[in-house]
C-alpha cells in the first residue's frame, strides 16, 4: 500500500475513533449498531482496512453524526480511493494477489477478465495497463509480481476453484497469438490435482446475471473487483450472498473433458484469426 494513501487512510480511521469516544461508544457496541463485525471497526479505525461507503455510512449511522460529519468522512475515503489510483508504487493487483496468497482455499469467479492467478505475463500486462492513470514504470513490477505469486496453484495442501464465462475466452487483448498462448497455458493449469477449472458455454442460461468479478478466500474475505480497484469485505453478509453466488456459477459450468474440449475448439477458432491476420 502506498505511503499516501496510508496516510489518508489513518486518517479516517483516526477521525472514526475520535467521532466513537465522543459518543462515549465502545468498539464492540459501534459494531453490533452498525450491523459490521466487531474487527471491521478495529481494522478500519487504526488504518488496516479501507472500509466500502455501505459499511462507511453504517458506522456515521450508528454513531449519530450530522450531515456534515458523515460528508466529512465520505470525502476522507475519497481521498483514500484517489490516493489508491495515484499511488503508482508497483502496487498495481496486489489487494488481490496478497488475500489469495494466504488462502488455502481460493474460489474465484470472472465473466469478463481472467483470474489474476491464470493470466500470463502477456495478458497481465494489458490488464494492468488498462487501469486509469496506470504508471507505465509499475505495470513491469505488477505483472512480475503477479507471475511469481502464481506459483502456489503448484503448491499441495491448497485448493483453487475457478468458473468463467466463455465470454472471458472471447474477449481478448492483444493478438490471437497472445490468446493461443494464454488458452494453451488454461490447459496446462486445468491439469494440476490442485486446480478445478469451469467454463459456462455461451449455449447455457446463466443462473443469474453476473455485474462483476469476486474472489472467496477460504471463507474470511471476498474480494469483489471492479474497473477502478479491488474491495476487500469480511462482513458476514457479504461472504454468504458470495458464497450462494458462486455456487450456483459452478454448478452452471462444465469441467473436465468437456472444458478441455471447450478450450480446444476456442483455440482452433483463434488460430483461424491468426492465419487471417496473415494473409
Amino acid at each position: 500500500m502506498g505511503s499516501e494513501r496510508q496516510e489518508r487512510l489513518k486518517a479516517l480511521g483516526a477521525r472514526l475513533r475520535v467521532l466513537r469516544a465522543d459518543a462515549g461508544v465502545t468498539g464492540a457496541v459501534l459494531a453490533q449498531r452498525a450491523g459490521v463485525g466487531q474487527p471491521t471497526v478495529s481494522k478500519v479505525e487504526n488504518g488496516r482496512m479501507v472500509p466500502s461507503l455501505d459499511v462507511l455510512d453504517r458506522l456515521s449511522r450508528a454513531l449519530g453524526v450530522d450531515e456534515v460529519t458523515r460528508d466529512e468522512v465520505r470525502e476522507l475515503l475519497a481521498a483514500v480511493e484517489a490516493a489508491a489510483d495515484s499511488d503508482g508504487d508497483g502496487s498495481a493487483g496486489a489487494t488481490l494477489d496478497e488475500a489469495i496468497r494466504g488462502a488455502r482455499l481460493v474460489r474465484s469467479f470472472q465473466c469478463i477478465v481472467l483470474p489474476a492467478m491464470l493470466q500470463s505475463a502477456e495478458y497481465a500486462r494489458h490488464v494492468f495497463e488498462s487501469a486509469p492513470r496506470v504508471d507505465v514504470e509499475a505495470v513491469g513490477r505488477a505483472v512480475a509480481a503477479r507471475v511469481e505469486r502464481q506459483s502456489v496453484l503448484y503448491e499441495p495442501g491448497r485448493e483453487s476453484v475457478f468458473v468463467l464465462t466463455e465470454a472471458v475466452l472471447r474477449t481478448w487483448p492483444g493478438t490471437p497469438a497472445l490468446m493461443l498462448a494464454q488458452l494453451d497455458r488454461l490447459l496446462a493449469v486445468e491439469s494440476l490435482s490442485t486446480v478445478r477449472l469451469g467454463v459456462i458455454p455461451w449455449d447455457r442460461p446463466v443462473p443469474l446475471m453476473p455485474r462483476h468479478g469476486f474472489t472467496l478466500c477460504d471463507r474470511r474475505a471476498v474480494v469483489v473487483e471492479a474497473f477502478r480497484g479491488e474491495r476487500v469485505s469480511v462482513e458476514p453478509d457479504d461472504l454468504a450472498a458470495y458464497e450462494e453466488q458462486f455456487a450456483r456459477f459452478e454448478g452452471a459450468a462444465v469441467f473436465g473433458a468437456e472444458v478441455r474440449e471447450l478450450l480446444l475448439r476456442v483455440m482452433k477458432e483463434f488460430r483461424g484469426l491468426a492465419d487471417s491476420a496473415t494473409r
